[in-house]
């Protein structure tokens, strides 16, 4: 649980930076080839995809069909 939580946790800091950098003018960014909007897309999703993780850990329920094949 912890590795899932520290993933959550590096994904909601990488997506606060990129939409930090985003909202810089251009020329003061850190990076300014980096395509923020992308990063900062992929660092949502992975912590949408960690949050759900998480919870399927602290309720020991798997998310998905809840029906028995």
């Amino acid at each position: 649980m912890g590795v899932t939580v520290a993933a959550l946790a590096i994904a909601v800091g990488l997506a606060a930076f990129a939409n930090w950098q985003m909202r810089r003018p251009f020329e003061r960014r850190w990076l300014p080839v980096v395509p923020w909007l992308g990063v900062q897309f992929v660092a949502a999703a992975v912590a949408l995809i960690m949050l759900a993780h998480l919870i399927s850990l602290l309720t020991g329920r798997p998310f998905g069909r809840n029906y028995a094949p």
